[in-house]
């Protein structure tokens, strides 16, 4: 037993190398995978994205949004390891050109987001009605006419930040999450817009009635009221014209272009900030085109010879007269042309113009013909009576 056991030859020296390199390897392998997901992962969160200085006006809008719990890599980078590994790819070019300062401003997306994106959390075979309860929207037959979601969703994430202007270099110090909850309340840039489903819908020769797309008759119970077009309308419309034009806007021929007096967009890039500010319910009237067919009828009160009882009228409610005329005469106003103006010059308002007069007249005087041969007799005497 002695002699077979000193026989045995040693292990060769090599294997041990072999068997140390084989360890170090796997460790090695095993290191290099873990700070690849780690790396991997730490890279693809909305927290990543935002460390970036030219991406703060899209982060602060996104933490806004109702997708503020999706993260980023969710909708622009599509599933699969050649699609992660391709955006990695350009994110190394990004990385490039942010520090050579060479991208472009504002940044936009190179293409739109596609619907498989959309479709990981929302299964638009069972779509059927958007949260408002009222909207009939059947998703799958959109689809089927190769329809994209971003063609109606396009705000839903960053509120058109985009095309509003307001992500240039010199307006990322502004961005912080105040800014970005005043960008996204305004619905018009986040929600979908009546005027793309009617655009879609005449493109394409589907009906545009309301029922279409409204389960509900989409008459108000207000409206009902025979005392409600007479003249509770205009009392309503004093407390909350936005409210009467977010359905209006839509029986507009015309765009209602002073509804806010100075853009968003401008507000922000003035001021930083955004106030919302409407115009009064009486221009408004002026400016709706579905307003104009009632206003454009004479009222039953202007009765023949009514331009000799309307002052006591217009004393008692002036803001009534002004729903349709105007004190001054403008040219904008397309619903009636007759204005204050017309009738009681600017000499005459709030002042005795007798004083100034060049002519020396009494407190009773009235009209003659020596009148006349200054003053236009036509426009006088539709007031003033010999």
């Amino acid at each position: 037993m002695v002699e077979e056991k000193e026989t045995q030859s040693a292990p060769p020296r090599y294997r041990y190398k072999l068997i140390k390199i084989m360890t170090l390897t796997v460790l090695f392998l095993a290191l290099f995978f873990a700070l690849g997901a780690f790396g991997l992962e730490a890279s693809s969160s909305s927290s990543f994205c935002s460390s970036c200085h030219e991406m703060k006006p899209e982060y602060y809008t996104w933490k806004a949004s109702s997708h503020s719990e999706v993260d980023c890599v969710s909708c622009h980078v599509q599933p699969g390891a050649k699609n992660i590994a391709k955006d990695k790819a350009e994110g190394i070019t990004k990385i490039f050109k942010k520090e050579t300062n060479a991208y472009t401003a504002p940044i936009q997306m190179p293409k739109e987001i596609p619907n498989s994106a959309c479709e990981q959390c929302h299964d638009m075979s069972k779509r059927q009605v958007t949260a408002s309860g009222d909207l009939i929207i059947p998703h799958d037959k959109h689809l089927v006419k190769d329809i994209k979601c971003i063609q109606c969703h396009s705000g839903v994430a960053h509120g058109k930040i985009s095309e509003r202007n307001v992500t240039f270099k010199s307006d990322y110090d502004k961005w912080d999450t105040s800014l970005g909850k005043s960008m996204m309340s305004d619905r018009k840039f986040t929600s979908s817009k009546m005027e793309t489903c009617i655009e879609c819908h005449e493109a394409r020769e589907v009906s545009t009635e309301c029922k279409t797309c409204h389960s509900s008759e989409m008459y108000p119970t207000s409206h009902k009221q025979a005392s409600f077009k007479t003249g509770e309308h205009g009392e309503a419309a004093k407390k909350d014209i936005e409210k009467c034009n977010s359905c209006h806007q839509y029986m507009s021929d015309e765009v209602i272009k002073d509804m806010q007096n100075v853009s968003p967009t401008q507000q922000f890039l003035t001021t930083g900030t955004i106030s919302n500010k409407s115009i009064s319910a009486e221009e408004y009237a002026k400016e709706n085109t579905f307003c104009q067919d009632c206003h454009l009828t004479r009222p039953a009160s202007h009765i023949k010879g009514f331009v000799n009882l309307h002052g006591p009228l217009a004393e008692t409610n002036k803001q009534k007269c002004l729903t349709c005329h105007d004190g001054q005469k403008t040219g904008f106003n397309k619903i009636s042309n007759v204005t204050c103006s017309s009738c009681h010059p600017a000499s005459h308002a709030d002042k005795n113009y007798k004083e100034g007069h060049p002519i020396p007249l009494s407190a009773a005087q009235k009209p003659v013909d020596m009148c006349y041969t200054c003053h236009y007799k036509p426009k006088c005497t539709a007031c003033h009576k010999q």
